[in-house]
């Protein structure tokens, strides 16, 4: 979808016209359903939030009336941190109707990232994004976009605008530094 078009709705949505957040929807929906798509895919264990429901989820809570949007990367960056909250969410109230039992999995396969026991909880990665974010938050976004969002490298450089090889050190140096945290 071509960005021009994205940041005139989300302009449109900035101004406060009516129709603008359907239209909004209706453009980036696809784009969206397929980020939810990938993520549900890593989830292991049990599948009760299914990918549209992520969407609209994420999607109610992007299209609030105080919600500004700068640009076509500031709203899917959203987008991203967006569902990683959901998942989370889901994860804990999972986890408090068990009483601790069933944790979603999310590989550190999926991270890039080697180790012995390649399985580590969503929460754990959440709260580790958390103190990750303390020390740098551009190596969050960076994260929420490659993990969250299913970004390659070139697209995240470009969400962020910074070099693909500026990405590509602080993708190692997030994955390494989490790595090192939930080891």
């Amino acid at each position: 979808m071509p960005e021009a078009n994205v940041t005139q709705l989300l302009l449109a949505v900035n101004s406060g016209g009516d129709e603008a957040y359907s239209d909004l929807l209706r453009v980036v929906y696809g784009e969206l359903r397929s980020l939810a798509g990938a993520l549900m895919r890593r989830e292991r264990g049990y599948r009760t939030l299914q990918p549209t429901a992520l969407v609209h989820e994420a999607y109610l809570r992007l299209a609030l009336p105080e919600s500004q949007w700068e640009s076509r990367a500031h709203f899917f960056g959203a987008a991203a941190k967006a569902m990683r909250r959901i998942l989370v969410e889901h994860a804990r109230r999972r986890l408090s109707h068990k009483r601790g039992g069933g944790l979603t999995r999310v590989t550190l396969r999926d991270l890039d990232v080697r180790a012995e026991d390649p399985q580590l909880d969503l929460i754990a990665l959440d709260e580790a994004l958390d103190a990750l974010g303390e020390i740098d938050g551009r190596l969050v976004r960076v994260v929420e976009l490659r993990y969250f969002a299913g970004c390659s490298l070139e697209e995240t450089a470009g969400l962020l605008r910074l070099a693909p090889a500026t990405v590509k050190r602080d993708w190692a140096y997030a994955r390494a530094w989490l790595l090192e945290r939930l080891g």
